[in-house]
């Protein structure tokens, strides 16, 4: 049993989003402990660039945030699944702050291995993905992580948009691949889905 953390970066309650990531959700949860942090409820600055984590016992942040409970969760998950939608070609803001803030050496007593990906777009453009996937990918080889797989859906602009077509049911099966990493990181990487609801 693996223990998920899935970091949700929308501030739109019950968007499309969060409907994606809590099909991963209930497909993981067969097999795994999961937690749904979704940043409407974290609040997080972001980071300084002042570097005194680096210093610092511990190397906890000088900034009193959410990002304090943040913290603990990431450093006991096994896998980090990152939900968002696409703004701009990148991830949401407020999602982004977290990741910077993971610049911390703190990070390096996390024992995430393996991470996923869900993105929600309004726009059906071909390229819509391109610049995060880029980032993503170049993250996960830097640190040495698996890729467990992704589901990206196009065309979903209006709250439930993402409810037609499979995308819900991929995101199910994404989640529910997510077992023992040994038996399942195969199956799993082949779980990469791109979808066009509009």
């Amino acid at each position: 049993m693996s223990r998920i953390v899935i970091l949700t970066g929308s501030m739109r309650r019950g968007g499309n989003t969060d409907l994606l990531a809590e099909a991963f959700a209930r497909g993981a949860s067969l097999h795994n402990q999961v937690e749904i942090l979704s940043v409407a409820d974290y609040p997080v600055h972001p980071c300084l660039g002042c570097n005194a984590c680096m210093q610092r016992q511990g190397h906890t942040c000088v900034q009193q945030d959410a990002m304090q409970e943040i913290y603990p969760k990431l450093r006991d998950a096994d896998v980090l699944v990152l939900a968002s939608p696409v703004y701009f070609y990148g991830i949401s803001a407020q999602l982004k702050a977290i990741i910077d803030r993971l610049h911390t050496p703190m990070r390096d007593s996390f024992r995430i291995r393996r991470t996923a990906l869900l993105l929600v777009g309004a726009a059906s453009l071909p390229e819509l993905f391109d610049a995060i996937l880029t980032e993503y990918n170049l993250a996960c080889r830097f640190f040495h992580l698996e890729h467990a797989g992704q589901v990206l859906v196009r065309g979903v602009k209006e709250k439930g948009d993402v409810r037609a077509g499979d995308a819900l049911q991929q995101a199910y099966d994404l989640g529910a691949s997510i077992a023992e990493p040994a038996l399942n990181l195969a199956k799993a990487r082949r779980l990469c889905y791109t979808n066009k609801i509009k």
